[in-house]
């Protein structure tokens, strides 16, 4: 009979229990299987082998829900070269996936890479994502590292999410009920404690069953500190990835522990956007002549890759996320054998299977020169049946959120695509924008003449049929919490006109001109970015223009900005040179002000058109 849920909470917490007599260097934590069931792979393994079921997700970012808008799609590449937009997402749908798919398989474990909480819609983030902790121990996930998100509210709340109890200063939700916290370990090998000099939480764990053993290492990514809001990092120092990765594999090799798999919250992008493309393959994934050159294989850029490519041998696959992106990507490591790298984009609307054949003698995974672990990332559809107890869950906390959750602060004429825009410019960006400048702009209110808003910090849509029992177009307040949940204080400083320029061109340059981090910006503010050109030169001074004037780079302008950009966040230090602060209200508060003042149900706020900033490609 399978064990369960129950029963495999009750073992990890047994096994955590036991390991507080392991060593400060690094934690042994056993596990049990999830449900048993014949082994299908047998006869297809060398002799004295068995298939270990590794099923991962990340960055679910507390979307217990399904997502609202393009978040809650992916893009399936279909025979005939086509696309399809698939409905997915969701913890009901991620659970019963996650239990279909280890019916089967008498060895299985399950892992996460970080971002499991933070950034979350207001079911979760309302309630410091306490239901979205338990939500992962009811759905059996084994172990986790942490990503940058789950220091949002500090390292004391991550601290709390580990081991639990009730918030410090909310207090307990349910009367009676005490928070538990989480029945799976966060790893967070590369993060210590200046004070310390040890990690803040577990570096590594390992999971056996039946005579298995494989070690996780856990990691987030080195630049952490620059992505989040310093109170949350403050006396904490993060180290390399590649470096602490190999340095606890050489701990768990030590130990026996010879198979073994990194959870990594850094991750890539992949040459195509449909989840299902081959990443290896040079040619068209589906070899019709009619599959565009996007969706050919090529691989992956990004990060990721110089990790992996220098990743110890002894690492066996790699677990990574942060990206939000899809892809099970084979990068040789060091040795020069294959080495799966995969990442199951974000909200839980993929999980990746990936089979790794285990040895008894060697007791280390397979892999020669031409195999290795064989991953494929499967769509968490919404067709199937939905997981029971986790409709209850949701249906609970529904309940003690619904008061705040469903009050309507605005209304919309049509879908306003923020995150899911797929554009450097995004309608709801001008929307968020425009709402920090409307909220600052008195000369009592700090005298903002424009405003800016960093894009990792929209996190959704905002969907004209969303989901609930709410009306079309109409906004609540639960729906304008999971585009801003962050809350960050709106900030209004003094910046000259070449600091302002600086800033615009950090947009594309030194650490974002791999990788893109275009501002939102509000009406009045243009400009034109040449995507041709190269580094700073993509912004030319000549086309940045403040209400039709040309920018003056010796005269002093009010700009408006999230706390997070106004200290340098994203990789903009020229924001920090800002002076002369004033703290206006919260993003949140600015942009449920500015729906309400410029909507209603006769009159609702259509999809601004996204024209201030000309690209040039």
């Amino acid at each position: 009979m399978p064990p369960t849920p129950q029963r495999r909470r009750l073992a990890r917490r047994l096994a955590a229990g036991a390991a507080v007599l392991a060593t400060a260097a690094g934690v042994t934590l056993t596990a049990t299987a999830p449900p048993a069931g014949a082994d299908s792979g047998r006869a297809h393994r060398p002799a004295g082998t068995v298939d270990v079921q590794l099923l991962s997700f990340n960055d679910f970012h507390g979307n217990l829900e399904p997502p609202q808008g393009s978040s809650g799609t992916v893009e399936e590449l279909q025979a005939d070269g086509t696309k399809k937009t698939v409905p997915a997402g969701g913890v009901e749908y991620l659970a019963q996936s996650l239990r279909t798919a280890r019916k089967g398989h008498p060895y299985s474990v399950t892992a996460a890479a970080g971002d499991v909480i933070g950034a979350s819609p207001l079911l979760s983030g309302l309630f410091h994502d306490e239901p979205t902790v338990e939500a992962m121990n009811k759905l059996g996930l084994d172990v986790t590292s942490v990503g940058n998100h789950e220091f949002d509210e500090g390292r004391a709340e991550l601290t709390r999410m580990q081991r639990g109890g009730c918030h410090p200063k909310d207090g307990c939700y349910e009367k009676g009920k005490t928070f538990k916290g989480a029945d799976f370990p966060y790893l967070a090998a590369n993060v210590t404690d200046d004070r310390t000099g040890k990690p803040l939480l577990r570096p590594y764990t390992i999971w056996q069953h039946k005579g298995v053993k494989i070690g996780f290492i856990g990691v987030t990514l080195k630049g952490t500190p620059d992505i989040v809001n310093a109170d949350g990092v403050k006396g904490l120092t993060f180290h390399g990835e590649v470096e602490t990765i190999n340095k606890y594999a050489k701990v768990l090799d030590r130990q026996g522990v010879k198979a073994i798999v990194a959870l990594i919250h850094e991750g890539g992008l992949p040459a195509s956007t449909s989840y299902n493309y081959d990443c290896d393959s040079p040619g068209p994934v589906w070899g019709s002549p009619r599959s565009s050159e996007a969706e050919t294989g090529g691989g992956i850029s990004g990060p990721i890759v110089d990790i992996a490519k220098h990743v110890s041998p002894k690492v066996d696959a790699l677990v990574t996320g942060h990206t939000h992106q899809s892809y099970t990507c084979t990068i040789p490591d060091p040795a020069g054998h294959p080495r799966t790298v995969t990442s199951a984009a974000s909200y839980g609307r993929l999980y990746t299977d990936t089979t790794l054949t285990y040895d008894r003698r060697t007791h280390d995974i397979v892999r020669t020169a031409v195999h290795g672990p064989h991953a494929a990332n499967h769509v968490v559809d919404r067709a199937q049946p939905k997981a029971a107890d986790m409709t209850s869950l949701i249906a609970r906390w529904n309940k003690l959120a619904a008061p705040v959750a469903n009050k309507p602060v605005g209304y919309i004429s049509a879908d306003i695509n923020g995150r899911g825009a797929g554009t450097p410019e995004e309608p709801l960006g001008d929307v968020i924008a425009d709402a920090q400048l409307a909220a600052t702009q008195d000369s009592g209110k700090g005298g903002a003449q424009l405003a800016l808003m960093n894009p990792g910090g929209i996190r959704s849509d905002l969907a004209y049929k969303a989901s609930g029992n709410e009306g079309d177009g109409v906004v609540t307040y639960g729906e304008a919490f999971t585009v801003q949940p962050f809350t960050n204080m709106t900030n209004v400083v003094d910046l000259t006109g070449a600091q302002l320029l600086t800033a615009l061109q950090q947009q594309v340059s030194g650490p974002n001109e791999a990788s893109p981090k275009i501002l939102q910006i509000s009406r009045g503010l243009t400009y034109t970015l040449d995507m041709t050109r190269t580094g700073a030169a993509r912004v030319a001074a000549d086309s940045v223009k403040l209400d039709g004037a040309a920018l003056d780079p010796a005269k002093t302008y009010r700009v408006a900005m999230n706390e997070f950009l106004a200290g340098g966040g994203d990789g903009f230090p020229a924001l920090k040179q800002g002076t002369n602060k004033y703290v206006g209200p919260s993003d949140l508060d600015a942009l449920t002000a500015y729906l309400t003042a410029h909507s209603s149900p006769t009159a609702p706020l259509a999809p601004p058109k996204a024209d201030r900033i000309t690209v040039v490609k």
